[in-house]
């Protein structure tokens, strides 16, 4: 049993190790940042990477597919992902666009829907750089958090999308980039 341990020890740690530093960004003197703002960038970056290429590796086609006729079709998720960021960063006190009607039934062009994305990480990362003080006291939803507690919901948001992408992806035929 206790080789066994030492083996998976052996074989797990440097694949562990390896994507800790990966997800790590580096700052400009080369050191990793630390903390919980670094933590919350770097989980940004890859949960907005991991969208971004799996929306662009799904065919046009197939954005209008959904599991069910009550459930969200392939752009509206990436629209409600976009939408979502936009909203969340309003209870960091940072004004979401002025946008014309409702995105998941406007936006639903392969091109559109993934600009669209990519314009609601600009903003949420331009949101979460106005935090001065993490602690600061929030009302969320009708609770009390903080913009800490903020940024866990979008990075918690986030990931809950990203899986549900990754099934859907699946279901037609998408094997997601990163995976291979």
């Amino acid at each position: 049993m206790n080789v066994l341990r030492v083996l998976l020890v052996v074989l797990l740690f440097p694949t562990l190790a390896f994507a800790r530093v990966q997800n790590t960004p580096k700052a400009q003197n080369g050191a990793q940042p630390t903390g919980f703002r670094a933590e919350y960038i770097a989980n940004l970056d890859d949960v907005e990477k991991k969208l971004v290429s799996l929306a662009e590796a799904t065919p046009a086609e197939k954005f209008t597919w959904r599991p069910s006729k009550d459930v969200r079709s392939i752009s509206e998720v990436y629209t409600h992902i976009a939408g979502s960021n936009y909203f969340l960063a309003s209870f960091l006190g940072v004004e979401a666009p002025q946008i014309e009607g409702d995105l998941e039934k406007t936006v639903t062009k392969k091109a559109d829907v993934i600009a669209e994305l990519k314009r609601s990480f600009a903003h949420l990362r331009k949101a979460s750089a106005t935090v001065r003080d993490l602690d600061a006291p929030v009302k969320m939803f009708g609770n009390q958090t903080t913009c800490r507690g903020v940024l866990v919901t979008v990075v918690s948001h986030l990931h809950e999308h990203l899986g549900q992408s990754i099934a859907y992806a699946r279901m037609n035929g998408v094997v997601p980039p990163w995976s291979h």
